[in-house]
């Protein structure tokens, strides 16, 4: 039965992929000699490019209909998406509107107003020199995360309020990261009027491929027992990971250090986890490649971490980097109550979802 489905599946997306619609866009844009491209979301290929002249562009031709495409300029800095409906679309980089169709006409406007915190961002950092970034880089970084957390937000949003229309599919990076790859499958159940179109199942395709781990030495511990580490808390006394597993408890092993942006970025949903399911059952043991005690020290109090935290301040040559083959943080590990390593390297929705579906049974 799954088989007669992916093989229905495919028939539809190869049907909607030879169907050819016109186009017809033009516009204006005030960089005279500047190239406009029309590039395709699906292929990543350009479809047409044109010399902008007498602050004028515009295209004709055929391409997929409903193909999610968009216009470029030359430099990057400027960007427009609207759906290939057979409706011409008119758009002004001079001040990023666009009109066409009604569907097309709302992207634009949905776009447009998801993106105003990140180009504020942009436009505050534009002119930073590389000595200020760094002076404010955790700060810059927090930043960016709500930034990024508010678009994820919206295009949750999107996906809730614009389900007749096929205005989700614009959104669906941003949402199947947010909602982890199972949200294709639940919007394929549920038969929305998008859960066809190719791009939609190319995201999900291409953000399943980029947050599974890659390194097969890292994912090979996976479905093994757990090897035990030994190491000082910050008072000197001596713990094992072995303390907190079984019991009926999962237990993360996270490890970070207090110089890692990255991984102080990712703290505060390690501890929005463990805030939601420890009741349920989850621990979290924080192992530091700190080589300064009083960084790390500091970094436990600053990120607020409840959980024990053990470190043999080594930096890179932490006991645990070769048992478990740390050669990059923030990573984790996932210990189920047998002692069994179930999951590797779960970060923001990925850890929440996962906990979601051992612990709320």
């Amino acid at each position: 039965m799954k088989k007669i489905f992916i093989l229905a599946a495919f028939a539809v997306s190869t049907v909607c992929a030879m169907a050819q619609v016109k186009y017809a866009v033009s516009g204006t844009y005030a960089e005279n000699g500047k190239k406009v491209y029309l590039l395709d979301r699906l292929t990543k290929k350009t479809i047409d490019s044109m010399v902008v002249a007498n602050g004028k562009f515009s295209f004709t031709g055929t391409a997929d209909k409903d193909a999610l495409v968009a216009l470029k300029t030359q430099n990057g800095n400027l960007e427009i998406e609207f759906f290939n409906d057979g409706t011409p679309v008119i758009i002004n980089f001079n001040d990023s509107t666009l009109k066409g169709s009604p569907m097309n006409e709302r992207l634009a406007k949905l776009n447009h107003e998801m993106e105003i915190p990140l180009r504020k961002f942009e436009a505050k950092t534009a002119n930073m020199t590389e000595a200020e970034m760094g002076a404010h880089g955790e700060e810059l970084m927090n930043e960016l995360n709500e930034v990024i957390d508010g678009m994820q937000a919206f295009a949750n949003k999107v996906f809730k309020e614009e389900r007749n229309s096929l205005i989700p599919v614009a959104f669906s990076q941003l949402y199947l990261l947010d909602n982890g790859v199972e949200a294709y499958d639940e919007l394929v159940k549920e038969g929305v009027v998008f859960a066809s179109h190719p791009y939609l199942k190319k995201m999900r395709d291409e953000i399943e491929e980029m947050t599974k781990p890659k390194d097969g030495e890292k994912t090979a511990f996976i479905g093994q027992q757990f090897i035990d580490l030994e190491m000082a808390d910050p008072d000197g006394k001596m713990h094992k990971v072995s303390e907190l597993v079984g019991g009926g408890k999962y237990v993360l092993v996270d490890f970070w250090a207090s110089w890692c942006g990255p991984c102080r970025a990712e703290m505060p949903n390690v501890l929005e986890a463990y805030n939601n399911f420890h009741d349920k059952g989850f621990e979290v043991i924080g192992v530091s490649f700190d080589q300064k005690k009083e960084a790390w020290v500091k970094a436990i109090g600053q990120l607020k971490m409840p959980w024990l935290q053990i470190s043999d301040l080594k930096g890179w040559k932490c006991a645990a980097a070769p048992i478990y083959k740390v050669d990059a943080i923030p990573d984790n590990i996932l210990i189920d109550p047998q002692g069994k390593i179930i999951d590797r390297g779960l970060r923001g929705k990925l850890l929440h979802r996962r906990l979601e579906r051992l612990l709320n049974k």
